[in-house]
């Protein structure tokens, strides 16, 4: 049974002596017999973050129009029992392995490791299972100017086929100059692959809308075309010339719907761009976002090599969000940070092994603004 929200948030960290830097924690119901909470964190422009223990997801982000006016810019629902019966991702952690793994399978140190299959033949996001879909154990945290919650999970060894017992730890921090920073942190205890990022859902015009309008810039020359089951083919080659050029502002709907090898796959966009870092690691930007209609802006720097962009294809209607808002066909998009899909399967790309007395680290940080 569903815990109900009314009269008992409880305030959790207020940051120095600025009260309206905040975070608040109510319950949000159960998941089997573990408890749900719901963070609220407030800085002091307005700009609300809610974020729940349940796969790390975020619930909503509301944000300012260039009239001021607040609006949810995420997709979701209200609840968490909808989270956990029906949810293309919304707003979650993603791992052990974000993206996708070809035919479910890869080969560390020798050793062929088998997943569990969740996208046709291949692995999609860590599993059947992923980090999605676990409580994690979550604690309020405070810096100077930032309020946050801290989300850490043990993934055994094992754990839908990957191997070692992998620590991870995922920050998220809301700053009183409009940013939203996540901090992910892991370790092992063997050889094991990791790749993590998040999987908001973005409608910067407010749900119920298309996304065909907003405009989309990625500082990338290269991306990995897939084959048609989404799967890098392993080459690297130029934007310059094909929809996928998104190094100039571009609406996204422009040219979605082209006579392309790659958005015929894709059933619109739903690829991996190689970023242009001028050495691995690097903060870097790696995409800007933009909506006409409303003004507001997200600018996404990472030390990851990749992005994802997504452009909400396979949405169509089936799923009723917050609000009672029904997700029709492109009416989100997902920019996702990452290092390229398949790399566990191609020699050729960035490396996500990770062993032990290493310490897996990376930062994305989401800027807010309007014009």
């Amino acid at each position: 049974m569903r815990l109900m929200l009314i009269g008992i948030a409880v305030s959790c960290c207020v940051i120095g002596s600025d009260a309206q830097l905040k975070c608040e924690k109510s319950p949000f119901g159960k998941v089997g017999d573990k408890n749900v909470y719901l963070y609220t964190l407030t800085n002091k422009n307005g700009i609300v973050l809610k974020v729940t223990n349940y796969g790390g997801i975020v619930t909503s982000l509301m944000l300012p129009d260039r009239k001021g006016a607040m609006g949810d810019v995420t997709l979701g629902y209200n609840d968490v029992d909808s989270y956990v019966k029906n949810t293309p991702y919304f707003g979650a952690i993603i791992g052990r392995y974000g993206n996708r793994i070809g035919k479910g399978k890869f080969t560390l140190d020798g050793k062929e490791y088998t997943l569990q299959v969740n996208n046709g033949q291949n692995t999609l996001h860590g599993g059947i299972k992923g980090f999605d879909k676990v409580v994690w154990d979550a604690k309020e945290v405070k810096s100077k100017g930032a309020a946050g919650v801290e989300f850490t999970y043990i993934s055994k060894d094992g754990e839908e086929g990957y191997p070692g017992t992998l620590q991870a730890k995922v920050v998220y921090w809301l700053t009183d100059d409009n940013t939203w920073k996540i901090e992910y942190t892991a370790t092992t205890d063997k050889p094991t692959v990791v790749n993590l990022t998040n999987h908001a859902y973005w409608n910067l015009a407010g749900a119920g809308s298309d996304i065909l309008g907003h405009e989309l810039t990625i500082y990338a020359d290269k991306y990995t075309p897939v084959d048609e089951g989404l799967i890098p083919t392993g080459v690297l080659p130029s934007v310059e010339g094909t929809p996928m050029d998104f190094r100039k502002s571009t609406a996204i709907g422009a040219r979605i719907n082209q006579d392309f090898e790659q958005l015929i796959f894709g059933k619109g966009y739903d690829h991996n761009w190689v970023l242009n870092q001028k050495k691995p690691g690097e903060m870097s930007l790696a995409a800007t976002l933009y909506d006409p209609k409303s003004g507001r802006v997200v600018e996404i720097s990472t030390q990851e090599p990749s992005i994802q962009f997504y452009s909400g294809n396979f949405l169509d209607g089936t799923i009723t969000g917050k609000n009672g808002t029904v997700y029709k066909h492109r009416t989100g998009l997902c920019l996702e940070t990452q290092h390229f899909p398949d790399s566990p399967n191609k020699a050729n790309f960035p490396s996500t092994v990770l062993k032990p007395g290493e310490t897996y680290k990376t930062v994305t940080v989401h800027k807010f603004s309007v014009k």
